[in-house]
């Protein structure tokens, strides 16, 4: 094998998507993954204002019931909108699989666990540091505004696993396909590791619409992006995300003593 063929390998990504040096294609698929969360929320919306119109009542459902459906509808509309609508229109180029895009090429494997414990390490470190940089920069930077999840304070333990599924499963799955899956994956292929990853995180952190949240969102996210690029899978982002959400639900709804 020659030198250049052995630098060549060594310069490819473990997952195997490279650059493809096309700058501006990047700005349609950061806005389309905006636009898919908006219309997402409103088609749910507007579904919702139909059942009215046709006089079918939800309004008797236990609260945390029907915010663990609506949150699970939005999720699906999102991946489909997200992944579907580009495949059908052809949009998508056919030179690299879904598969190899969203990080799904291989099983979970033990060095998955691995990383992902010293993302989550990582993570906490870099989210304080950054928090302290932002309030000594915005001294009316406010970090104890509480993230409105949509779920009651007091869970029986029935809804307390159909809340923890939401948050800790079905939510951290749906979210890194999404991002460091799809938004990430194609990123990368238009610009530079870098860059993909500083994009991703700030809308990942926006669509999350509290500025204390998105603080910490973003840090999640770029380790993440890390986990992701370094694994070549998208198995240790996942785990890292079930941990910091499994670690906001043992705070909100187990350390506080707030299940029935």
């Amino acid at each position: 094998m020659s030198k250049k063929n052995s630098k060549a390998e060594q310069s490819t990504p473990v997952d195997g998507i490279t650059r493809e040096r096309k700058w501006p294609f990047f700005i349609p698929v950061t806005v389309w993954v905006g636009i898919s969360y908006i219309a997402a929320s409103l088609i749910v919306v507007f579904g919702l204002n139909l059942l009215k119109l046709f006089n079918i009542s939800y309004g008797s459902m236990n609260q945390d019931v029907f915010t663990a459906v609506l949150s699970g509808v939005i999720y699906l509309l999102f991946l489909a909108l997200v992944l579907g609508v580009p495949r059908l229109a052809k949009l998508w180029s056919s030179q690299i699989s879904y598969r190899r895009l969203l990080g799904f090429t291989r099983l979970m494997q033990w060095r998955d666990i691995l990383f992902a414990v010293l993302g989550f390490a990582v993570y906490l470190a870099f989210a304080v540091g950054l928090v302290l940089v932002i309030t000594s920069l915005v001294p009316g930077f406010n970090t104890d505004q509480a993230q409105e999840l949509g779920f009651s304070k007091t869970l029986t333990p029935t809804n307390a696993i159909l809340v923890f599924l939401t948050l800790v499963v079905v939510a951290p799955v749906a979210e890194e396909v999404i991002f460091r899956g799809y938004l990430f994956g194609t990123l990368r292929r238009t610009v530079p590791i870098w860059v993909a990853a500083l994009i991703t995180s700030l809308v990942f952190g926006l669509i999350h619409g509290q500025w204390n949240v998105g603080v910490d969102v973003f840090a999640m996210s770029l380790v993440s992006c890390f986990l992701r690029y370094k694994t070549g899978s998208l198995w240790a982002s996942i785990l890292l995300h079930m941990a910091k959400n499994g670690l906001a639900f043992y705070a909100l709804y187990i350390a506080t003593s707030s299940i029935l």
